[in-house]
């Protein structure tokens, strides 16, 4: 039974934060969109999640280690696990060394005033994002094979 709600519990966790990081590639695709649009997006996505998925990502990377120290008598089951929690780990680094320093320096910026160079920030923040949300989503396929294996 605790097995069983481990696994439960680290799919809904996990399932909430790539939900959540797949909203936000939704939202600030920055292509097509208005300078001063991007920066009032991007500054409310900071103040709606920016303390909400990083405590969710630790989580989350706290659950699927016990789940693999649950897992650590089915070798399959604990290496998926284990490569699930790297996955997870990389998806927090990229996180808190690269997209929020930038999300910080972001919350400084006006709309209408942006300082020269401002794209090349956006650019970066994106390039990140989608390395953050890759590397999630292989964490998470790894989960739902490694709670599939179990069953």
């Amino acid at each position: 039974m605790f097995s069983m709600t481990i696994e439960f519990l680290n799919l809904l966790l996990a399932a909430l934060l790539l939900g959540g990081v797949f909203g936000v590639w939704l939202i600030l695709n920055p292509v097509g969109l208005a300078a001063d649009a991007y920066v009032e997006l991007h500054q409310q996505g900071v103040r709606t999640v920016n303390t909400v998925l990083p405590r969710l990502g630790a989580a989350t990377i706290l659950v699927t280690v016990v789940g693999a120290i649950v897992a650590r008598g089915d070798r399959l089951r604990l290496g998926l696990l284990v490569a699930a929690t790297i996955c997870f780990v990389t998806t927090g680094l990229i996180t808190r060394f690269s997209n929020q320093p930038i999300n910080n320096v972001v919350m400084t910026w006006k709309g209408d005033a942006l300082p020269s160079g401002w794209e090349s920030l956006r650019d970066a923040w994106w390039r990140w994002h989608l390395l953050r949300l890759a590397a999630l989503l292989v964490g998470f396929c790894l989960l739902i094979v490694a709670t599939l294996a179990h069953r």
